[in-house]
């Protein structure tokens, strides 16, 4: 099977790319903006997150400092549209806490380690989980790792792919093993 990968992978990425081009699709207009994207994306269509950083972008609350001192009912009531909007709130707050605290609000820091590092620090903090950790790593930091949403599930399965475990981190290995960077 790994054999058949190598080559069947590949050959669906330049099938991919070559209809479509690169995407560059996250639309956000700076790193700090992806981050808070990633998070309330979750459980959410994107028009609906759209909505939710205009309002930050229109209240001047969409940096760290700003929401750092954004009592936590004032982000949610701007952040409505997502929906979960209390819990994704709480979980704004949790990262812009950290992110503070841990690398001076300084995304150069926060990305300058070692992916699994990264990674790995990403996961501890309330509300990011694998994917939205994975997103924050490769949208905002540019830096190479293979995100696993539903449609990856999907669209593997269906091809007869699947990895024998079907974990986020089995469906990563999968990707990542066997395409380049």
């Amino acid at each position: 099977m790994d054999e058949a990968l190598n080559k069947v992978l590949p050959d669906i990425y330049q099938k991919l790319f070559k209809r479509f081009g690169p995407q560059h699709w996250w639309p956000a207009e700076e790193p700090f903006e992806v981050i808070v994207g990633a998070i309330l994306t979750q459980s959410t269509a994107w028009t609906n997150v759209d909505k939710a950083i205009t309002n930050l972008k229109a209240a001047g609350k969409l940096s760290p400092r700003t929401l750092r001192l954004l009592p936590e009912a004032e982000l949610a009531a701007l952040i409505h549209p997502c929906g979960y909007y209390n819990v994704k709130a709480r979980k704004i707050k949790a990262f812009i806490n950290w992110f503070g605290e841990q690398h001076g609000d300084s995304l150069q820091k926060l990305f300058s380690g070692e992916i699994s590092d990264v990674r790995h620090q990403l996961l501890q903090v309330y509300g990011i989980g694998e994917e939205t950790a994975d997103s924050i790593i490769l949208y905002a930091g540019n830096r190479p790792i293979f995100v696993i949403d539903a449609y990856t599930h999907r669209i593997i399965d269906r091809l007869g792919l699947a990895p024998k475990v079907k974990n986020y981190a089995a469906y990563q290995a999968l990707f990542m093993s066997h395409l380049p960077p």
